[in-house]
């Protein structure tokens, strides 16, 4: 290209060529190199792409000044993340870790002259994991905190380039610019973490599950709300047992009915604390039983109505001899070694969690975490023979 046509470029004040002795107001980007207007035209340069010596140094600029607002933003992200959701990650670590204590401890004081030397062993892994929790977040907090002062440093650096450095200075200096800015990409944005959080799977124990079911199942006199049974059932006089009738019964209609699907609500509910209840499925190859809240839709064919296929349910189902835990429409195929001729129910509204229990074989079926909103009933489903809550 012609160094004429696009007028002199500016001379850098003592640096001159050393071939031509005039003013090295031009860079070459093939060379990587500030040369004069002669050897742009007619030397080393000729031919190959020259622009002015300023015009480079500004487009450095520009560079610099996009990388540092990348910069700046990045920082205000770590910033943000160390101080919004590290404090929150730790403090859910140590309420999640306090109920989990406080779970330990009120279910073995069922079996306390049994499961002593449990109850130690599972504090101990609550403490391993609070304790592991908390390191991890304390990792973090290290990490991003050394990230922001590598990136403060870079930052000043560039600063420093920009504001002391003249136009051949910082055009000499671009590789190194380069190099350390290279460092900056390395660092990654904050992500979301399971380290971060508690693990409340660590309080699980099969002796502490299958102690605390026997010890509270049975406390609870159950009987069916007659108002809630499906036409497709038969309600027998104690409120106990219900029994599948293809043809539909002549039932009142009220609001409570389920008038599709054959079930029924028990006629309490329960509000806090744990609750048990047994009952019999020994003649019926098709059931459900469970627990729902009392907002649960009783009209209709729809999924808002079936037991196991809405957020208002959790139901463990037998039909032939497929066993299954459902809710939300999410099921669970669980692998019984034996079918069972009774089904316990177990709820914890205060920890959390419902349990079902097979009290002949003394074994866990199943066992689901959940944070409950509302009250709960007991649920009942039968498609086959009868079902009867035990006494």
């Amino acid at each position: 290209m012609s160094v004429h046509a696009q007028g002199s470029g500016p001379g850098l004040p003592g640096e001159r060529c050393p071939e031509h002795d005039l003013e090295l107001g031009w860079f070459c980007a093939e060379h990587r190199r500030a040369v004069c207007a002669q050897c742009a035209e007619l030397g080393g340069c000729s031919g190959h792409r020259v622009t002015a010596l300023a015009e480079k140094a500004a487009e450095l600029r520009n560079k610099i000044v996009d990388q540092c607002e990348r910069l700046q933003l990045q920082s205000a992200a770590i910033t943000k993340h160390m101080a919004e959701v590290l404090p929150g990650k730790n403090q859910s670590a140590l309420s999640a870790a306090s109920w989990a204590r406080e779970v330990v401890i009120q279910r073995l004081t069922f079996v306390r002259n049994v499961c002593e030397n449990e109850e130690q062993r599972l504090l101990e892994k609550v403490h391993a994991e609070e304790e592991r929790a908390h390191q991890s977040i304390l990792t973090q907090r290290a990490h991003w905190t050394e990230s922001l002062k590598k990136l403060a440093a870079l930052r000043t650096y560039l600063v420093d380039m920009i504001t002391n450095l003249d136009d051949h200075g910082l055009v000499h200096a671009e590789q190194e610019i380069f190099e350390r800015t290279e460092a900056a990409e390395g660092i990654l944005e904050p992500q979301e973490s399971e380290k971060l959080n508690f693990n409340q799977k660590c309080v699980q124990s099969p002796l502490l599950h299958q102690l605390w079911a026997s010890a509270v199942l049975s406390l609870e006199e159950v009987h069916v709300d007659e108002k809630t049974v499906s036409p497709r059932l038969a309600l027998s006089d104690d409120k106990k047992t219900l029994m599948f009738s293809p043809k539909a019964k002549p039932y009142p209609v009220c609001p409570e009915r389920f008038d599709h699907w054959p079930n029924a609500l028990a006629a309490k509910a329960f509000h806090k604390g744990t609750h048990a209840w047994r009952v019999s499925v020994a003649k019926s190859c098709a059931y459900k039983l469970g627990i729902a809240y009392g907002s649960l839709q009783r009209k209709g064919a729809g999924s808002e109505a079936r037991l196991g296929y809405n957020p208002s349910s959790w139901v463990f189902s037998r039909f032939d001899k497929e066993f299954r835990f459902s809710h939300n429409g999410h099921h669970q195929v669980l692998e019984l070694a034996r079918c069972p001729t009774q089904v316990g129910v177990v709820v914890d509204l205060d920890g959390g969690e419902v349990l079902f229990y097979d009290p002949i074989a003394c074994v866990i079926l199943h066992s689901h975490q959940e944070a409950f909103t509302e009250s709960i009933y007991p649920v009942l489903a039968v498609a086959d023979q009868s079902i009867s809550l035990v006494q």
